[in-house]
């Protein structure tokens, strides 16, 4: 996959319905993978933290698909939609974790004029989703009654989880897509391409 590449400006309708489609299955995943974080949980040592990296990737997946701004939102609030309208275990809250994951995600893609889709700025937007995920922890109370070095544990096993699941996998699956040839129905075609067809 290309370290960089320039971002058409604007959504058109077939970036949303691909964003909507690729939110879709995330959102069933989503739901299925619930019970992940329950079978983890009993190793302790906040275990459970591994798993929480599949509840931001369709941001981070999205992304690396269409390549335009608004996409990682819109792909991890379209996900959450999904995942809580199939019963999803948090409820209305998976709404704020997914309008907030998404935005996480979207800052970092931002920041770097979403034009990098590399694997070190798909960690960084897992990063950052993360980091917002344990502001909505924090309001509801989840967390704030940990020790300080439980609590470092914790964020620690959900950026590991983060970076391995949001990050590196979701770039290698999209990278992966790309290499079947399916992703060029859905980007503008560069200048590496035409310059191939001389």
């Amino acid at each position: 996959m290309a370290q960089k590449e320039t971002a058409a400006k604007g959504l058109k309708l077939t970036d949303i319905l691909i964003t909507i489609v690729i939110s879709a299955v995330f959102g069933v995943i989503y739901r299925v993978w619930g019970p992940m974080y329950d079978i983890l949980k009993p190793f302790g040592l906040h275990a459970e933290q591994l798993s929480y990296g599949m509840w931001f990737m369709a941001a981070t997946f999205a992304f690396l698909v269409i390549r335009k701004p608004g996409v990682a939102l819109l792909a991890e609030v379209a996900a959450a939609t999904i995942e809580a309208l199939f019963g999803g275990s948090w409820g209305v809250s998976t709404l704020v974790y997914g309008l907030l994951q998404g935005l996480g995600a979207e800052l970092v893609f931002a920041l770097f004029l979403y034009r990098r889709a590399n694997v070190g700025v798909t960690i960084l937007a897992s990063f950052a989703s993360a980091a917002l995920s344990l502001l909505v922890d924090n309001y509801y109370g989840y967390i704030d009654q940990l020790t300080f070095w439980n609590y470092c544990l914790f964020i620690g096993l959900r950026l590991l989880g983060s970076a391995l699941i949001a990050g590196v996998f979701a770039y290698y699956l999209a990278g992966a897509l790309a290499r079947t040839g399916v992703l060029s129905l859905v980007r503008p075609v560069s200048k590496k391409d035409y310059d191939v067809l001389r």
